[in-house]
């Protein structure tokens, strides 16, 4: 499938905000979409709505880094989930490095629609939605997303 990868190519992440795209095979553990934009159905994947409150923490003094936030309460720096662009109309969370999450290692390493073909990200994957939609419908227990 066409993607788009980080700035910084695919390798070994040297750390928060580095625009690499982390190498490794890894389970997707969740997902988040927009139900007022997307119906989805993801029979093997845990897949919630997003909230308008929702943020994911991207700041490594965090106690919730790499792990979503209310931002009512969330007093660090993160990244709104529900965006007015389409890009997290649905994104998927890999176990790279979560659920245990290193402080300054990379996060909200995601699954995510692209802006445009071969647009970087900031360390993600990219796709068109319904392939993404196909990767999340298609998914079993055994299923990696191999990135290399």
């Amino acid at each position: 499938m066409p993607c788009a990868i980080g700035r910084g190519g695919i390798g070994l992440k040297r750390g928060e905000g580095d625009g690499i795209t982390p190498l490794g095979s890894f389970q997707i553990v969740g997902c988040g979409y927009r139900p007022d934009r997307i119906r989805l159905d993801a029979p093997n994947v845990h897949c919630q709505p997003i909230a308008l409150t929702d943020v994911w923490s991207d700041d490594p003094i965090d106690p919730d880094y790499n792990h979503c936030a209310d931002i009512r309460t969330h007093q660090f720096g993160h990244e709104r989930l529900r965006r007015a662009d389409p890009l997290y109309d649905i994104f998927v969370v890999l176990n790279y490095n979560f659920p245990e999450a290193v402080a300054g290692k990379g996060s909200a390493i995601f699954l995510h629609k692209w802006r445009n073909p071969r647009h970087p990200t900031e360390g993600c994957v990219a796709f068109r939605e319904g392939d993404l939609v196909r990767i999340l419908t298609n998914w079993t227990l055994k299923s990696r997303v191999v990135i290399r």
